[in-house]
Protein backbone atom coordinates (compact mmCIF):
# COMPACT_ATOMS: atom_id res chain seq x y z
CA UNK A 1 0.00 0.00 0.00
CA UNK A 2 1.63 3.23 -1.21
CA UNK A 3 -0.28 5.54 1.15
CA UNK A 4 -2.13 5.60 4.47
CA UNK A 5 -5.62 6.72 5.36
CA UNK A 6 -6.94 8.01 8.69
CA UNK A 7 -9.89 5.57 8.86
CA UNK A 8 -7.87 2.62 7.62
CA UNK A 9 -5.13 2.40 10.23
CA UNK A 10 -4.25 -1.23 10.79
CA UNK A 11 -5.61 -2.36 7.41
CA UNK A 12 -3.29 -4.11 5.02
CA UNK A 13 -3.74 -4.06 1.28
CA UNK A 14 -4.39 -7.54 -0.03
CA UNK A 15 -3.16 -6.59 -3.51
CA UNK A 16 -1.53 -3.78 -5.50
CA UNK A 17 -4.89 -2.76 -6.96
CA UNK A 18 -5.89 0.86 -7.39
CA UNK A 19 -9.05 0.07 -5.39
CA UNK A 20 -7.12 -0.83 -2.26
CA UNK A 21 -7.25 1.82 0.43
CA UNK A 22 -4.50 4.41 -0.13
CA UNK A 23 -3.35 3.09 -3.51
CA UNK A 24 -4.79 6.18 -5.23
CA UNK A 25 -1.63 7.98 -4.01
CA UNK A 26 0.16 6.84 -7.15
CA UNK A 27 -2.35 8.74 -9.28
CA UNK A 28 -1.93 11.85 -7.13
CA UNK A 29 1.84 11.58 -7.35
CA UNK A 30 1.59 11.59 -11.14
CA UNK A 31 0.50 15.23 -10.98
CA UNK A 32 3.70 16.17 -9.14
CA UNK A 33 5.67 14.05 -11.61
CA UNK A 34 4.11 16.07 -14.46
CA UNK A 35 5.54 19.29 -13.03
CA UNK A 36 8.96 17.68 -12.63
CA UNK A 37 8.83 16.31 -16.20
CA UNK A 38 8.27 19.86 -17.46
CA UNK A 39 11.50 20.87 -15.72
CA UNK A 40 13.27 17.84 -17.17
CA UNK A 41 12.15 18.67 -20.70
CA UNK A 42 13.26 22.28 -20.32
CA UNK A 43 16.67 21.12 -19.05
CA UNK A 44 16.89 18.71 -21.97
CA UNK A 45 16.26 21.48 -24.51
CA UNK A 46 18.60 23.84 -22.70
CA UNK A 47 21.46 21.35 -22.96
CA UNK A 48 20.74 20.77 -26.65
CA UNK A 49 20.73 24.53 -27.24
CA UNK A 50 24.18 24.77 -25.63
CA UNK A 51 25.41 22.00 -27.91
CA UNK A 52 24.00 23.78 -30.98
CA UNK A 53 25.69 27.03 -29.95
CA UNK A 54 29.03 25.35 -29.25
CA UNK A 55 28.92 23.56 -32.60
CA UNK A 56 28.10 26.80 -34.41
CA UNK A 57 31.00 28.61 -32.75
CA UNK A 58 33.38 25.75 -33.54
CA UNK A 59 32.31 25.80 -37.20
CA UNK A 60 32.88 29.56 -37.38
CA UNK A 61 36.31 29.29 -35.74
CA UNK A 62 37.26 26.42 -38.03
CA UNK A 63 36.16 28.34 -41.12
CA UNK A 64 38.06 31.47 -40.07
CA UNK A 65 41.30 29.60 -39.34
CA UNK A 66 41.29 27.55 -42.52
CA UNK A 67 40.28 30.46 -44.70
CA UNK A 68 43.45 32.26 -43.57
CA UNK A 69 45.57 29.15 -44.07
CA UNK A 70 44.28 28.60 -47.59
CA UNK A 71 44.74 32.27 -48.49
CA UNK A 72 48.34 32.21 -47.28
CA UNK A 73 49.07 28.80 -48.75
CA UNK A 74 50.32 27.87 -52.23
CA UNK A 75 46.94 26.81 -53.65
CA UNK A 76 45.65 29.04 -56.44
CA UNK A 77 42.96 29.49 -59.05
CA UNK A 78 39.57 27.82 -59.27
CA UNK A 79 40.56 24.94 -56.98
CA UNK A 80 41.36 27.50 -54.29
CA UNK A 81 37.85 28.93 -54.74
CA UNK A 82 36.40 25.42 -54.43
CA UNK A 83 38.40 24.92 -51.24
CA UNK A 84 37.13 28.26 -49.95
CA UNK A 85 33.57 27.08 -50.55
CA UNK A 86 34.01 24.56 -47.71
CA UNK A 87 34.58 27.42 -45.29
CA UNK A 88 31.62 29.32 -46.73
CA UNK A 89 29.46 26.25 -46.14
CA UNK A 90 30.65 26.07 -42.52
CA UNK A 91 29.82 29.74 -41.92
CA UNK A 92 26.30 29.36 -43.34
CA UNK A 93 25.63 26.12 -41.45
CA UNK A 94 26.91 27.85 -38.31
CA UNK A 95 24.27 30.54 -38.79
CA UNK A 96 21.55 27.91 -39.14
CA UNK A 97 22.60 26.12 -35.95
CA UNK A 98 22.58 29.41 -34.08
CA UNK A 99 19.03 29.86 -35.32
CA UNK A 100 18.20 26.37 -34.03
CA UNK A 101 19.63 27.34 -30.64
CA UNK A 102 17.51 30.50 -30.57
CA UNK A 103 14.36 28.60 -31.56
CA UNK A 104 14.91 25.98 -28.86
CA UNK A 105 15.35 28.61 -26.15
CA UNK A 106 13.11 31.45 -27.28
CA UNK A 107 10.21 29.35 -28.55
CA UNK A 108 10.19 25.77 -27.22
CA UNK A 109 11.74 26.42 -23.82
CA UNK A 110 9.54 29.44 -23.15
CA UNK A 111 6.46 27.56 -24.36
CA UNK A 112 7.00 24.78 -21.80
CA UNK A 113 7.77 27.28 -19.06
CA UNK A 114 4.56 29.24 -19.67
CA UNK A 115 2.41 26.11 -19.90
CA UNK A 116 3.84 24.75 -16.67
CA UNK A 117 3.07 28.03 -14.93
CA UNK A 118 -0.53 27.96 -16.14
CA UNK A 119 -1.14 24.25 -15.43
CA UNK A 120 0.40 24.00 -11.93
CA UNK A 121 -0.47 26.45 -9.15
CA UNK A 122 1.75 26.49 -6.08
CA UNK A 123 0.24 26.78 -2.60
CA UNK A 124 1.56 28.92 0.22
CA UNK A 125 2.04 25.84 2.40
CA UNK A 126 3.88 23.95 -0.34
CA UNK A 127 2.76 21.57 -3.03
CA UNK A 128 0.36 22.26 -5.86
CA UNK A 129 -3.32 23.09 -5.79
CA UNK A 130 -4.05 20.38 -8.39
CA UNK A 131 -2.34 17.73 -6.26
CA UNK A 132 -4.30 18.68 -3.15
CA UNK A 133 -7.61 18.73 -5.02
CA UNK A 134 -6.99 15.25 -6.39
CA UNK A 135 -5.94 13.91 -2.99
CA UNK A 136 -8.99 15.41 -1.27
CA UNK A 137 -11.27 14.03 -3.97
CA UNK A 138 -9.94 10.52 -3.55
CA UNK A 139 -10.13 10.73 0.26
CA UNK A 140 -13.77 11.84 0.12
CA UNK A 141 -14.68 9.13 -2.37
CA UNK A 142 -12.89 6.42 -0.39
CA UNK A 143 -13.90 7.39 3.15
CA UNK A 144 -17.32 5.60 3.39
CA UNK A 145 -16.04 2.44 1.78
CA UNK A 146 -12.87 2.46 3.88
CA UNK A 147 -15.01 2.76 7.02
CA UNK A 148 -17.07 -0.28 6.03
CA UNK A 149 -13.90 -2.14 5.13
CA UNK A 150 -12.53 -1.43 8.58
CA UNK A 151 -15.70 -2.94 10.11
CA UNK A 152 -15.30 -6.00 7.91
CA UNK A 153 -11.73 -6.44 9.00
CA UNK A 154 -12.76 -6.11 12.68
CA UNK A 155 -15.62 -8.61 12.40
CA UNK A 156 -13.42 -11.00 10.47
CA UNK A 157 -10.81 -10.85 13.20
CA UNK A 158 -13.48 -11.47 15.89
CA UNK A 159 -14.92 -14.40 13.94
CA UNK A 160 -11.51 -16.00 13.51
CA UNK A 161 -10.74 -15.53 17.21
CA UNK A 162 -14.08 -17.22 18.13
CA UNK A 163 -13.29 -20.16 15.86
CA UNK A 164 -9.91 -20.50 17.50
CA UNK A 165 -11.44 -20.51 20.99
CA UNK A 166 -14.11 -23.06 19.95
CA UNK A 167 -11.46 -25.37 18.61
CA UNK A 168 -9.45 -25.07 21.82
CA UNK A 169 -12.55 -25.75 24.03
CA UNK A 170 -13.49 -28.80 21.96
CA UNK A 171 -9.97 -30.14 22.26
CA UNK A 172 -9.96 -29.70 26.04
CA UNK A 173 -13.33 -31.43 26.36
CA UNK A 174 -12.10 -34.37 24.34
CA UNK A 175 -8.98 -34.85 26.40
CA UNK A 176 -10.90 -34.53 29.71
CA UNK A 177 -12.95 -37.64 29.00
CA UNK A 178 -9.83 -39.72 29.28
CA UNK A 179 -8.77 -38.04 32.51
CA UNK A 180 -10.18 -40.00 35.50
CA UNK A 181 -9.09 -37.36 37.99
CA UNK A 182 -11.75 -34.88 36.81
CA UNK A 183 -15.10 -34.92 38.62
CA UNK A 184 -18.44 -34.62 36.80
CA UNK A 185 -18.78 -30.94 37.70
CA UNK A 186 -15.52 -30.08 35.94
CA UNK A 187 -16.55 -32.05 32.90
CA UNK A 188 -19.84 -30.15 32.86
CA UNK A 189 -18.00 -26.82 32.82
CA UNK A 190 -15.88 -27.93 29.86
CA UNK A 191 -18.98 -28.99 27.95
CA UNK A 192 -20.67 -25.66 28.73
CA UNK A 193 -17.53 -23.86 27.45
CA UNK A 194 -17.72 -25.73 24.18
CA UNK A 195 -21.38 -24.88 23.76
CA UNK A 196 -20.79 -21.20 24.51
CA UNK A 197 -17.87 -21.10 22.06
CA UNK A 198 -20.10 -22.47 19.31
CA UNK A 199 -22.68 -19.78 20.05
CA UNK A 200 -19.96 -17.08 19.97
CA UNK A 201 -18.71 -18.40 16.64
CA UNK A 202 -22.19 -18.24 15.19
CA UNK A 203 -22.73 -14.67 16.38
CA UNK A 204 -19.31 -13.56 15.08
CA UNK A 205 -20.03 -15.22 11.76
CA UNK A 206 -23.35 -13.47 11.42
CA UNK A 207 -21.72 -10.14 12.27
CA UNK A 208 -18.92 -10.79 9.80
CA UNK A 209 -21.36 -11.67 7.04
CA UNK A 210 -23.44 -8.61 7.81
CA UNK A 211 -20.35 -6.37 7.57
CA UNK A 212 -19.51 -7.89 4.20
CA UNK A 213 -23.03 -7.26 2.97
CA UNK A 214 -22.80 -3.63 4.06
CA UNK A 215 -19.44 -3.29 2.32
CA UNK A 216 -20.80 -4.81 -0.87
CA UNK A 217 -23.76 -2.47 -0.86
CA UNK A 218 -21.35 0.48 -0.50
CA UNK A 219 -19.00 -0.74 -3.20
CA UNK A 220 -20.90 0.49 -6.31
CA UNK A 221 -20.96 4.05 -5.00
CA UNK A 222 -17.29 3.71 -4.06
CA UNK A 223 -16.43 2.59 -7.60
CA UNK A 224 -18.37 5.47 -9.12
CA UNK A 225 -16.89 8.18 -6.89
CA UNK A 226 -13.33 6.92 -7.22
CA UNK A 227 -13.76 6.58 -10.98
CA UNK A 228 -14.92 10.19 -11.29
CA UNK A 229 -11.91 11.57 -9.43
CA UNK A 230 -9.57 9.31 -11.39
CA UNK A 231 -11.07 10.49 -14.68
CA UNK A 232 -10.40 14.09 -13.68
CA UNK A 233 -6.77 13.16 -13.07
CA UNK A 234 -6.68 11.39 -16.42
CA UNK A 235 -7.94 14.51 -18.19
CA UNK A 236 -5.27 16.64 -16.51
CA UNK A 237 -2.58 14.16 -17.50
CA UNK A 238 -3.95 13.93 -21.03
CA UNK A 239 -3.44 17.69 -21.43
CA UNK A 240 0.17 17.34 -20.35
CA UNK A 241 0.84 14.38 -22.65
CA UNK A 242 -0.71 16.14 -25.64
CA UNK A 243 1.24 19.29 -24.85
CA UNK A 244 4.51 17.35 -24.65
CA UNK A 245 3.75 15.72 -27.99
CA UNK A 246 3.10 19.15 -29.51
CA UNK A 247 6.32 20.59 -28.11
CA UNK A 248 8.39 17.62 -29.27
CA UNK A 249 7.00 18.04 -32.79
CA UNK A 250 8.03 21.71 -32.69
CA UNK A 251 11.50 20.69 -31.56
CA UNK A 252 11.69 18.15 -34.37
CA UNK A 253 10.85 20.83 -36.93
CA UNK A 254 13.50 23.14 -35.51
CA UNK A 255 16.18 20.43 -35.49
CA UNK A 256 15.38 19.01 -38.93
CA UNK A 257 17.48 21.23 -41.18
CA UNK A 258 16.80 18.95 -44.16
CA UNK A 259 13.43 20.68 -44.54
CA UNK A 260 15.00 24.16 -44.54
CA UNK A 261 15.38 25.52 -48.05
CA UNK A 262 18.45 27.54 -47.10
CA UNK A 263 20.14 24.39 -45.81
CA UNK A 264 19.64 22.53 -49.07
CA UNK A 265 20.82 25.60 -51.01
CA UNK A 266 24.08 25.63 -49.05
CA UNK A 267 25.07 22.23 -50.35
CA UNK A 268 23.83 22.94 -53.84
CA UNK A 269 26.12 25.98 -53.90
CA UNK A 270 28.96 23.93 -52.45
CA UNK A 271 28.57 21.24 -55.10
CA UNK A 272 28.49 23.85 -57.85
CA UNK A 273 31.59 25.66 -56.51
CA UNK A 274 33.55 22.41 -56.47
CA UNK A 275 32.40 21.24 -59.90
CA UNK A 276 33.36 24.52 -61.60
CA UNK A 277 36.96 24.08 -60.47
CA UNK A 278 38.95 23.88 -63.74
CA UNK A 279 42.42 22.34 -63.64
CA UNK A 280 43.40 23.45 -67.20
CA UNK A 281 42.37 27.03 -66.37
CA UNK A 282 44.50 27.00 -63.22
CA UNK A 283 47.47 25.55 -65.10
CA UNK A 284 47.16 28.24 -67.76
CA UNK A 285 47.05 30.94 -65.07
CA UNK A 286 50.18 29.59 -63.41
CA UNK A 287 51.96 29.35 -66.78
CA UNK A 288 51.20 32.99 -67.59
CA UNK A 289 52.05 34.33 -64.14
CA UNK A 290 54.90 32.09 -62.98
CA UNK A 291 56.00 30.09 -66.02
CA UNK A 292 56.98 30.33 -69.65
CA UNK A 293 54.01 32.57 -70.40
CA UNK A 294 55.60 35.49 -68.54
CA UNK A 295 57.02 38.43 -70.51
CA UNK A 296 60.80 38.96 -70.55
CA UNK A 297 63.14 41.82 -71.46
CA UNK A 298 65.67 39.80 -73.38
CA UNK A 299 69.21 41.32 -73.47
CA UNK A 300 69.86 43.57 -76.49
CA UNK A 301 72.83 45.61 -77.60
CA UNK A 302 72.79 49.02 -75.93
CA UNK A 303 74.99 51.97 -76.76
CA UNK A 304 76.94 53.64 -74.01
CA UNK A 305 75.66 57.05 -73.02
CA UNK A 306 77.77 59.70 -71.32
CA UNK A 307 74.64 61.22 -69.84
CA UNK A 308 74.28 58.36 -67.39
CA UNK A 309 75.18 59.34 -63.85
CA UNK A 310 75.99 55.74 -63.08
CA UNK A 311 75.97 52.45 -64.92
CA UNK A 312 73.72 49.58 -64.06
CA UNK A 313 75.00 46.58 -62.22
CA UNK A 314 74.39 43.04 -63.35
CA UNK A 315 71.76 42.93 -60.63
CA UNK A 316 69.91 45.82 -62.27
CA UNK A 317 70.32 44.39 -65.76
CA UNK A 318 68.56 41.26 -64.63
CA UNK A 319 65.46 43.29 -63.67
CA UNK A 320 62.62 43.41 -66.20
CA UNK A 321 60.63 46.50 -66.87
CA UNK A 322 57.43 44.89 -65.65
CA UNK A 323 58.96 43.31 -62.56
CA UNK A 324 60.43 39.85 -61.92
CA UNK A 325 59.25 37.45 -59.23
CA UNK A 326 61.82 37.02 -56.46
CA UNK A 327 61.64 33.29 -55.94
CA UNK A 328 63.79 33.43 -52.83
CA UNK A 329 61.09 35.03 -50.70
CA UNK A 330 59.91 32.79 -47.86
CA UNK A 331 57.15 34.26 -45.73
CA UNK A 332 56.62 33.36 -42.11
CA UNK A 333 53.57 33.87 -39.87
CA UNK A 334 51.45 36.93 -40.49
CA UNK A 335 54.17 38.45 -42.70
CA UNK A 336 52.51 36.75 -45.66
CA UNK A 337 49.76 39.33 -45.56
CA UNK A 338 52.05 42.07 -46.89
CA UNK A 339 51.44 41.14 -50.53
CA UNK A 340 48.86 39.68 -52.85
CA UNK A 341 49.31 35.92 -53.15
CA UNK A 342 48.43 35.91 -56.82
CA UNK A 343 50.72 38.79 -57.91
CA UNK A 344 54.41 38.82 -58.74
CA UNK A 345 56.53 39.82 -55.76
CA UNK A 346 59.25 42.37 -56.41
CA UNK A 347 61.52 44.29 -54.10
CA UNK A 348 61.40 47.25 -56.43
CA UNK A 349 58.84 49.30 -58.34
CA UNK A 350 57.52 47.33 -61.32
CA UNK A 351 57.10 50.60 -63.29
CA UNK A 352 60.71 51.75 -62.66
CA UNK A 353 62.43 52.92 -65.85
CA UNK A 354 66.08 52.00 -66.37
CA UNK A 355 69.01 53.50 -68.30
CA UNK A 356 69.54 51.92 -71.68
CA UNK A 357 73.15 50.90 -71.15
CA UNK A 358 75.25 49.24 -68.52
CA UNK A 359 78.90 48.24 -68.18
CA UNK A 360 80.96 46.02 -65.95
CA UNK A 361 83.99 48.29 -66.44
CA UNK A 362 82.76 51.36 -64.59
CA UNK A 363 84.64 52.08 -61.39
CA UNK A 364 81.49 52.87 -59.47
CA UNK A 365 79.83 49.51 -60.27
CA UNK A 366 79.57 47.64 -57.01
CA UNK A 367 79.64 44.33 -58.87
CA UNK A 368 82.94 45.07 -60.69
CA UNK A 369 86.16 43.49 -59.54
CA UNK A 370 89.54 45.22 -60.07
CA UNK A 371 91.23 41.87 -60.12
CA UNK A 372 91.83 40.72 -63.66
CA UNK A 373 91.60 37.09 -62.61
CA UNK A 374 88.30 37.62 -60.74
CA UNK A 375 89.78 36.23 -57.48
CA UNK A 376 89.31 39.35 -55.44
CA UNK A 377 86.07 39.87 -53.43
CA UNK A 378 84.26 42.81 -55.09
CA UNK A 379 83.21 43.96 -51.62
CA UNK A 380 86.73 44.19 -50.19
CA UNK A 381 86.85 47.94 -50.62
CA UNK A 382 86.75 50.10 -47.53
CA UNK A 383 83.39 49.95 -45.73
CA UNK A 384 81.55 53.21 -45.20
CA UNK A 385 81.64 54.58 -41.71
CA UNK A 386 77.83 55.02 -41.87
CA UNK A 387 76.66 51.73 -40.38
CA UNK A 388 73.12 51.06 -39.15
CA UNK A 389 71.86 47.91 -37.43
CA UNK A 390 68.73 46.54 -39.10
CA UNK A 391 66.44 43.53 -38.61
CA UNK A 392 65.04 41.35 -41.42
CA UNK A 393 61.24 41.50 -41.82
CA UNK A 394 61.04 38.51 -44.17
CA UNK A 395 63.11 35.57 -45.30
CA UNK A 396 65.27 36.28 -48.35
CA UNK A 397 67.41 33.88 -50.37
CA UNK A 398 70.04 35.48 -52.55
CA UNK A 399 69.73 34.72 -56.27
CA UNK A 400 73.25 35.86 -57.21
CA UNK A 401 76.63 35.36 -55.64
CA UNK A 402 76.72 39.03 -54.62
CA UNK A 403 73.42 38.89 -52.70
CA UNK A 404 72.92 38.10 -49.02
CA UNK A 405 70.59 35.42 -47.67
CA UNK A 406 68.87 35.77 -44.30
CA UNK A 407 65.84 34.74 -42.26
CA UNK A 408 63.08 36.89 -40.83
CA UNK A 409 64.17 38.33 -37.49
CA UNK A 410 67.92 38.05 -38.25
CA UNK A 411 70.00 41.17 -37.55
CA UNK A 412 72.58 42.61 -39.95
CA UNK A 413 74.47 45.86 -40.53
CA UNK A 414 73.63 48.27 -43.33
CA UNK A 415 76.87 49.74 -44.60
CA UNK A 416 75.53 51.68 -47.62
CA UNK A 417 72.26 53.53 -48.14
CA UNK A 418 69.56 52.42 -50.55
CA UNK A 419 70.36 53.03 -54.22
CA UNK A 420 67.96 54.19 -56.92
CA UNK A 421 66.86 50.60 -57.58
CA UNK A 422 65.96 49.86 -53.95
CA UNK A 423 69.07 47.83 -52.95
CA UNK A 424 71.32 48.28 -49.96
CA UNK A 425 74.70 46.90 -49.14
CA UNK A 426 75.00 45.15 -45.81
CA UNK A 427 77.09 42.82 -43.69
CA UNK A 428 75.86 39.70 -41.89
CA UNK A 429 76.99 38.62 -38.46
CA UNK A 430 79.46 36.17 -40.03
CA UNK A 431 81.16 39.03 -41.89
CA UNK A 432 79.67 38.29 -45.33
CA UNK A 433 79.04 41.48 -47.33
CA UNK A 434 76.51 41.78 -50.13
CA UNK A 435 73.32 43.32 -51.49
CA UNK A 436 69.78 42.90 -50.18
CA UNK A 437 66.33 44.48 -50.88
CA UNK A 438 65.98 47.62 -48.78
CA UNK A 439 62.30 47.03 -48.01
CA UNK A 440 63.01 43.62 -46.47
CA UNK A 441 64.51 45.14 -43.31
CA UNK A 442 63.71 47.75 -40.69
CA UNK A 443 66.04 49.77 -38.48
CA UNK A 444 66.53 48.50 -34.95
CA UNK A 445 65.29 51.16 -32.52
Amino acid sequence: MSGSYDDSVGLEASSDSFWEVGNYKRTVKRIDDGHRLCNDLMNCLHERARIEKAYALQLTEWAKRWKQLVEKGPQYGTVEKAWHSLMTEAEKVSELHLEVKNQLMNEDFEKIKNWQKEAFHKQMMGGFKETKEADDGFRKAQKPWAKKLKEVEGSKKAYHTSCKEEKLATYREGTSKADSSLNPEQLKKLQDKVEKSKQDVQKAREKYEKALQDLESCTPQYLENMGQVFEQCQQFEEKRLCFFREVLLDVQKHLDLSNVGRYRAIYQDLEYAIKVADAPEDLTWFKNNHGPGMSMNWPQFEEWSADLNRTLSRREKKKAADGVTLTGINQTGDQASVHNKHSSVSSYDKSQSYPTEWSDDESNNPFTSNDANGDTNPFDEEVSSLEVRVRALYDYEGQEHDELSFKAGEELTKIEDEDEQGWCKGRLGNGQVGLYPANYVEPIQ
